[in-house]
This record gives structure tokens, C-alpha cells and sequence, in this order.
């Protein structure tokens, strides 16, 4: 039997929007945030983080300093009695200064390179998987590939709600599981 995955957009989605996170100080999770990775555990999706990460290509911060962060963030969600399943990240950027990822690349959303990742990983079933972001990239990657429900939220970017391509827009991720809650 296949799993079912809430793919998450990372920064504006779960945490409050900083341009370039990546020090551990400069974090914080938007309100409701725990209690939602925590509720989708307990409706028995496995919770996967897809965040392009241009600050590396761009050559303000490393990769090492993502997987501190990352390792930062999974140990507050442990003290919460949650955690993230998988962190996925591109590092790459077309107009980045570091040569090495100065490149355009198959898993910078709003290509599907992350989510592919996540399948060679975890025994996923995208149909019955859900994609939620702050940003219609989000929602074109959830799209293209192939993810059941994709939906926008209104807690980091200012958004178009009349051009949109998600299924549906709630103010944050509490309020999605609120409503999966009630399915």
C-alpha cells in the first residue's frame, strides 16, 4: 500500500517569510504550524518539505548551513512530539555567482526533480497527496507533477486569488487540516 504525502512549501508556508533563511536565530514558525505537521501525521500522511534554496547558487550561505537549519527545525518539532519526514532543497539558480550551481536544473520548482526524489525515497501515491504553498510555483509543481490537491495559502506572499491555479486557498496550513479534518 502507498502512502499518502503533504508536500510543503518551506519558508512563508511553515515559517514566517525571511528572505534567504538560513540562520537558525532568524527563524520562526507561523502560528498553527506544529499543530498542523503534527495533525497531518496523526491523518497518516508522511509531511515532506520542497524548498528551492537560490541563496546557495547565489552565494549568500551553504548547503551545510540548510542542513543546519533543517536539523534546527526538526529538532523544535521533536520537543513538539512531531517531525518532518524529508527536506528536499534545490541549491541551483540560472544567474547564480557560485559556478557549481549556477545552472538550470530539473528540480527547481516549478519543476517536478523534488517530488521525484521524494518518490525514489517513500512508496508515495501522488493522487491521494497534497501540495501546498504561498506562491503559484508551488502550485505549478504540485500540477506538474501530478499531485491530487494542490493549495494555495495566504500566510507568506501577497497572492492573486482570481488567477490562480490551486484548488483552493485557506489563510495557513492549520487551517487545511482543519478542513481534511472534516473529510
Amino acid at each position: 500500500m502507498k502512502d499518502k504525502a503533504v508536500f510543503l512549501d518551506r519558508d512563508g508556508t511553515i515559517n514566517r517569510e525571511v528572505n534567504y533563511l538560513y540562520r537558525i536565530e532568524d527563524f520562526e514558525f507561523l502560528p498553527g504550524a506544529i499543530e498542523a505537521i503534527k495533525t497531518f501525521h496523526e491523518l497518516g500522511y508522511r509531511v515532506i518539505i520542497v524548498s528551492n534554496q537560490a541563496g546557495v547558487a547565489r552565494g549568500y550561505y551553504t548547503e551545510n548551513d540548510i542542513h543546519i537549519l533543517h536539523n534546527y527545525i526538526n529538532g523544535l518539532l521533536e520537543e513538539k512530539g512531531t517531525y518532518i519526514d524529508a527536506f528536499y532543497y534545490c541549491p541551483h539558480h540560472p544567474d547564480g555567482i557560485v559556478e557549481k550551481y549556477n545552472l538550470r536544473c530539473n528540480c527547481r520548482k516549478p519543476n517536478i526533480g523534488m517530488v521525484k526524489q521524494a518518490l525514489n525515497d517513500y512508496n508515495i501515491d501522488l493522487e491521494q497527496s497534497i501540495f501546498i504553498g504561498d506562491k503559484e510555483i508551488d502550485i505549478e509543481t504540485g500540477k506538474n507533477a501530478g499531485i491530487g490537491r494542490c493549495i494555495l495559502v495566504r500566510s507568506g506572499h501577497l497572492i492573486n486569488e482570481s488567477d490562480t491555479e490551486a484548488d483552493i486557498v485557506y489563510d495557513n496550513i492549520l487551517d487545511v487540516v482543519r478542513a481534511l479534518k472534516k473529510i
